[in-house]
């Protein structure tokens, strides 16, 4: 898989965000997101998942807020 760079995915929607949860939202993940205009594919998506627990935390939390 090609490296994605995190800073461009862009318009990011996320599941499984339980309030209970905050400030982890450790069973929060992403669903969707763009990179250039370009929706991600499902692999990427798992990938980001699977790897970056962080990025998907940081965002979750962004987003709510």
């Amino acid at each position: 898989m090609k490296t994605i760079d995190l800073s461009k995915v862009k318009y990011m929607q996320f599941d499984g965000i339980d309030m209970g949860d905050y400030p982890d939202f450790c069973d929060a993940y992403l669903v969707y997101g763009e990179i250039d205009g370009k929706p991600l594919t499902d692999s990427e998506i798992d990938h980001i998942n699977d790897n970056h627990s962080d990025f998907v935390n940081e965002n979750v939390y962004d987003s709510i807020c």
